[in-house]
């Protein structure tokens, strides 16, 4: 008898199996899906109504985890024996969960999407709808939605409100949190579509770093538009009365504070106050982004001191925004972090009896460090070698082992190494040794020098008393936020009614789409009838018979699916 049957129901029994097996985990991971998806709607603001307020301020400390609070109160105490609390300290009411679509840890770009928009989505992702992960979403994705540009807070409060709208930060404008109050991007690195849509999407203050990334283009754009665009100015901006600016300090950020120039550059506190100023020009309210940008690098980098100052500047911010709060009467303030960063601990074994220390004892290395290891750097770079271990000491209370100078005479970017560069061996960057060095002689470890996913704090003004307490999502940040607009439920339809898809909005009629390039932007041409019509990338003028006409959201087009994402009512504009 032949074998071959055997063989093929063998064979047969085995896919079956394999097609069974496979479609029951898919239907458990939908399950899964289903039973988080209902935790999503009966959590959040139910029975929790929020009275509505004409502005609403929110402040983020980038990449802020709660063990960079705890060091910034204890560091400022330390020096300032009157100062033993925060100025967030009596507002603080809750944490929030700050997981991407698709994984538990999650960056700037999808965490500070999320609070803007109400969606969850992936990793590098701006304002943008994630493509759906079957296996590893955490929540339902909508496949159908792969892409699509979301409408945000900071948009919303200005179209269908009139509200004014602006940014205050300290990192370059179209880094990650910024941008995603303000623009829509699957990538986060791509500054050239992200500092376009910036600068057409109708911001009516932005004040901040990155003067490279604003190129002559955005700036003549800004100009013609009535703005005042303003480069490494600070006395300009002081003067400034108007209600349209653009300005920008630093090539691409503004100083760690604690290195700053005062007499330049300004703090993160000036620059809220400026903004507030003239944001609250509009009588019917304005909506204002606050990043403590630089709070994140600091914990990139595993540099105590620099996350503790960033942070106290931040906090400083912080007392500006909640004093006009408290005057003012219709204002919110919602403080909160994107995601955490490092996994810095306070106290580490490599420190033996580090739990006996003293206060004194235990933060040392932090009071006696008066520069961050970024401005150390140029300091020992415009110092002589004879004095690098002098100077080593007095900017940081550390004295230099042998072997330690060695390692920096190694650095290739050392310039007053005795050492020929062809013969040193470090390809490390000076800055990072110097980190590290000092990191070593402290009582602070770190796990990390990446983001970490542990829920992060939240503080919350109203002046009604209508506070965000307890442990949320990220969507829910934007519940609270939609609520205090009468925005409730309204930020899809808004989406969809701005973000359209140029198939279905030009649907029967001719058009022709000529693709971006790395140097020229995707153009869309509609025909019909009498009527033509030009849509260009990142824009937010159209062009119709010859004219251009101001739309009231910038155009984005997508390259993954070749495809302009615009308001509906163009549709109209070709009848």
């Amino acid at each position: 008898m032949s074998l071959l049957p055997v063989k093929i129901k063998q064979f047969f029994a085995l896919l079956s199996f394999i097609v069974l097996t496979t479609t029951s985990t898919q239907a458990a991971n939908q399950d899964k899906r289903l039973v988080l998806q209902q935790a999503r709607i009966t959590t959040g603001r139910i029975d929790r109504p929020v009275r509505p307020v004409k502005n609403i301020i929110l402040l983020i400390p980038d990449g802020c985890s709660l063990s960079t609070v705890s060091a910034a109160r204890w560091y400022q105490w330390l020096l300032n024996p009157e100062l033993p609390a925060l100025y967030i300290d009596p507002y603080l009411c809750g944490t929030v969960r700050t997981n991407s679509s698709n994984a538990p840890i999650g960056d700037s770009a999808p965490t500070t999407s999320c609070y803007m928009t109400g969606e969850l989505s992936r990793t590098g992702f701006i304002a943008t709808y994630p493509p759906v992960d079957l296996a590893n979403d955490i929540f339902t994705v909508d496949s159908t939605k792969a892409y699509q540009p979301m409408m945000t807070v900071l948009e919303a409060a200005r179209i269908v409100y009139g509200k004014s709208t602006g940014l205050a930060i300290t990192c370059e404008f179209p880094h990650a949190t910024p941008a995603d109050c303000s623009s829509h991007d699957y990538s986060r690195g791509n500054y050239k579509n992200i500092s376009e849509q910036m600068a057409h999407n109708q911001l009516d203050v932005v004040l901040g770093g990155g003067i490279s990334f604003l190129k002559a283009e955005e700036r003549a754009y800004l100009a013609q538009n009535g703005y005042a665009v303003q480069s490494d100015d600070l006395a300009g901006l002081r003067a400034f009365k108007g209600n349209k600016i653009w300005s920008l300090f630093g090539a691409r950020d503004i100083p760690y504070d604690l290195d700053r120039d005062t007499a330049s550059m300004p703090a993160l506190s000036e620059l809220t106050s400026k903004a507030i100023d003239l944001l609250s020009q509009n009588k019917k309210g304005f909506f204002l982004m606050v990043e403590g940008s630089k709070v994140d690098w600091a914990a990139h980098a595993n540099e105590p001191i620099a996350m503790i100052t960033e942070f106290l500047a931040f906090d400083r911010a912080c007392k500006v925004a909640l004093d006009f709060a408290k005057k003012d009467g219709n204002t919110a303030v919602i403080i909160l972090p994107d995601h955490g960063n490092g996994g810095m601990s306070i106290g580490t074994k490599r420190m033996p009896g580090y739990d006996k220390l003293t206060k004194d004892e235990l933060f040392k290395s932090v009071l006696e460090t008066k520069v961050t290891a970024v401005r150390l750097a140029e300091i020992l770079n415009e110092t002589s070698n004879e004095n690098l271990r002098s100077t080593f000491k007095e900017y940081t209370g550390v004295d230099l082992t042998d072997a330690e100078k060695a390692e920096i005479d190694s650095c290739k970017d050392y310039l007053k190494s005795p050492i020929p560069l062809a013969q040193r061996s470090s390809g490390g960057l000076l800055k990072l040794d110097i980190t590290r060095m000092l990191a070593d002689k402290s009582c602070f470890a770190f796990t990390t020098t990446g983001h970490t996913g542990e829920e992060v704090f939240v503080a919350n003004y109203h002046p009604k008393g209508d506070i965000f307490n307890g442990v949320h999502f990220g969507f829910e940040v934007n519940d609270y936020l939609c609520s205090l607009y009468k925005l409730d439920g309204k930020l899809p339809g808004l989406t969809n009614q701005y973000f359209a898809k140029h198939t279905e909005v030009f649907k029967g009629m001719d058009y022709l789409l000529k693709p971006s390039s790395t140097s020229v932007n995707a153009e869309l041409t509609v025909t019909s009838g009498n009527n033509k019509l030009t849509i260009r990338q990142n824009s937010s003028v159209a062009t119709l018979n010859g004219k251009d006409r101001q739309l009231p959201t910038v155009v984005v087009f997508v390259d993954k699916n070749q495809t302009f994402y615009l308001p509906a009512f163009l549709a109209d504009w070709m009848n």
